[in-house]
């Protein structure tokens, strides 16, 4: 499954806690999408552990809020390019291993 069938936006680039309250919104066949991506993904422990205590919850009465989750904000720094240039890049100017060329003496030569 792609992320972008998801029905949480940017599922991959959420913290824990935003995607803590964004599955409150979401039945149990959207939160087995997820739990099912997750683990054949990222299959990060603490991700599970949420989407299965809210599965839990919603097998014992529990509705889902009301809310889309399309009309939430953007995940911050999500699908952005750092400004990478040459300009912004240090000068080519690493020092050798032993010291920088030119300052070492010369020992023993004459």
């Amino acid at each position: 499954m792609v992320t972008s069938e998801l029905p949480i936006p940017d599922f991959d680039q959420l913290p824990l806690g935003d995607l803590r309250h964004r599955i409150r919104s979401l039945g149990e066949d959207e939160l087995r999408r997820v739990r099912d991506h997750e683990a054949a993904h990222g299959n990060r422990a603490p991700v599970l552990q949420v989407v299965d205590a809210r599965l839990k919850e919603l097998a014992d009465g529990a509705e889902p809020s009301g809310g889309d989750q399309r009309n939430t904000p953007p995940v911050s720094g999500a699908h952005t390019e750092p400004p990478i240039s040459p300009q912004h890049s240090p000068d080519d100017n690493t020092p050798l291993r032993h010291g920088v060329a030119g300052q070492t003496p010369a020992r023993g030569r004459d």
